[in-house]
């Protein structure tokens, strides 16, 4: 029986990461390109699920920045929870979560503590050749000294993306499989385009990617 599979990404650049792989003969592969950011992503996913037979796994493809220098440029990373970062309320004390605010419930499903989290039998195969790491999901892309601090300060995240907490989200209230793929492109610090290395990035995700297909799925 085929393997169905939908690959999402947020941008044209990188979802070209599915059309360079051989994709195994007992697979079938559709590739969802939803637009930058969460609510570009959550709509598109969930449309796409409630229009079409439920795929038996959906990956999500896409480029990330690097909190930790142990994650380099070019590294290949796998996300296993992740959370709204940016979503709460300002006080004179600082930051808080929805959840720290009384606005919302940290267990209530599908959040744990806060964040949701990835949880399947194919993650832990995958970890022979993803790293697995914690990820933050932010509307703005950080890029100042104070900012990258205050994230580091709360929630002592290994990567950021745009993307990653909704398509966590879509997924788990979708019961579907899913699994998370990120290239990193650049570190997260005061922002500077010319130290980016989105090709390496993206070579490095489409040699994951395939490696993944072949020998996980």
């Amino acid at each position: 029986m085929s393997v169905r599979v939908l690959i999402v990404a947020a941008t044209h650049v990188e979802a070209d990461v599915a059309s360079r792989i051989q994709v195994p003969g007992d697979m079938s592969v559709s590739t969802l390109i939803t637009g930058i950011g969460s609510v570009a992503t959550a709509w598109s996913l969930t449309k796409w699920i409630s229009s079409n037979r439920l795929p038996d796994l959906v990956i999500n493809i896409g480029l990330a920045g690097s909190f930790r220098e142990s994650i380099k440029p070019g590294d290949v990373v796998m996300p296993v929870s992740d959370c709204f970062a940016d979503s709460g309320t300002e006080t004179g004390d600082g930051f808080l979560t929805l959840a720290e605010a009384g606005l919302e419930e940290p267990d209530r499903f599908p959040y744990s503590k806060g964040r949701i989290i990835a949880d399947n039998n194919l993650l832990i195969k995958a970890t022979g050749i993803l790293n697995p790491v914690t990820a933050i999901t932010v509307n703005t892309v950080s890029g100042t000294a104070g900012t990258i601090e205050r994230l580091r300060m709360k929630y002592d995240p290994d990567i950021e993306t745009m993307e990653g907490a909704a398509f966590f989200y879509v997924c788990r209230m979708s019961d579907v499989q899913f699994i998370s793929l990120r290239g990193i492109s650049n570190m997260v610090e005061p922002r500077d385009r010319n130290k980016w290395k989105i090709r390496p990035a993206l070579d490095n995700l489409t040699t994951k990617l395939q490696e993944f297909l072949l020998t996980t799925v």
